[in-house]
């Protein structure tokens, strides 16, 4: 069995009727709409945020969940579905999970429109039944998104990336989405604001290690889905290449940002780039950054009782740094 298909075994049921209630919170009055979230819906991915919501909510109250959250773990996947749509028309893609985006098949207009209406019942599915605080939590997590993914683009230009402000790209970009749905999971059971902040802490934690596991896979030789080095050719500034370029010689740093900036579509360039990089404990460091993370969010879990919703919690964080792909 699969490591994703153990950790949601807790939560079978509760995933299956989730999938029913987000069908049905897609529905639209056209039917273009509906052909397009059909489609949306037959390529879901593995649904690591809903479960985040539901295996949260049952380790926190010790096993119960109701309707608010399933309401929450709806609300977080329309929102996530609707940051996809966008990012495939900001990045022009074409591909999906390995289909065609809904850009590729029905042009940027149309996607945009889509991510808006996704966007918008994530929104009313939350007022029209006064979960504030729900919507606090993803309203939080919609502002730092954007926020992140502009702050990466200036950086990306200027290439003056500090380590400090790499944490707060990756911590918007990545981990709030991830605190949000811990956040919203622990205060959809009536969880104290102290809970509910822990749990968002613990998403953020794991989010950032998260971050940290996919700028190792830039450079890996293991064939992952996306090639080596895709990062560079993007100007992406990863944890191993800051920590190289802030403690390397005055000659390497320009050659290193020389490289990233006038020669990333230069295949033996970029392979020379990741050499260096590993020769000089980029990847060492990173890896150490991570176990940190991890360890930091196994240990905001030991305060919690033994139940089978801990221990799939504790074995989504292990899978989260130990994944291939």
């Amino acid at each position: 069995m699969k490591i994703v298909e153990q950790i949601k075994l807790p939560i079978k049921e509760e995933m299956e009727l989730f999938e029913e209630k987000f069908k049905a919170s897609m529905i639209s009055n056209v039917p273009l709409l509906n052909r397009i979230t059909h489609f949306i819906i037959r390529r879901k991915g593995k649904q690591m945020r809903p479960m985040f919501v539901f295996l949260v909510a049952k380790m926190v109250s010790k096993g119960t969940v109701n309707e608010k959250t399933y309401r929450g773990a709806s609300c977080i996947e329309l929102i996530h579905t609707a940051t996809l749509v966008h990012d495939d028309v900001v990045d022009d893609s074409n591909r999906r999970r390995g289909f065609f985006s809904i850009n590729a098949l029905w042009k940027n207009k149309i996607a945009v429109l889509v991510g808006d209406f996704l966007l918008s019942k994530g929104m009313l599915l939350s007022i029209d039944h006064d979960d504030f605080d729900i919507l606090k939590l993803i309203s939080t997590a919609v502002r730092e998104m954007s926020e992140g993914e502009l702050l990466q683009i200036e950086k990306a230009r200027q290439l003056d990336i500090t380590e400090s402000v790499y944490f707060e790209i990756i911590r918007q970009k990545t981990a709030t989405l991830i605190a949000a749905c811990c956040g919203i999971g622990a205060a959809s059971v009536d969880a104290t604001p102290e809970e509910i902040e822990k749990m968002r802490t613990f998403g953020q934690t794991i989010g950032i290690a998260f971050q940290i596991k996919d700028d190792l896979f830039d450079y890996s030789d293991a064939k992952i889905g996306k090639p080596t080095g895709i990062d560079i050719k993007e100007q992406k500034m990863t944890l191993p290449l800051i920590h190289v370029l802030n403690n390397c010689t005055d000659k390497d740093k320009k050659w290193l940002i020389n490289s990233v900036k006038n020669h990333n579509k230069d295949k033996k360039r970029v392979k020379e780039v990741i050499a260096f990089v590993k020769a000089n404990g980029g990847i060492e460091y990173t890896i150490d950054k991570m176990n940190t993370y991890h360890k930091e969010a196994l240990a905001l879990l030991d305060a919690y009782p033994d139940s089978e919703y801990k221990k799939s919690l504790t074995a989504m964080v292990n899978y989260v740094i130990e994944r291939k792909i």
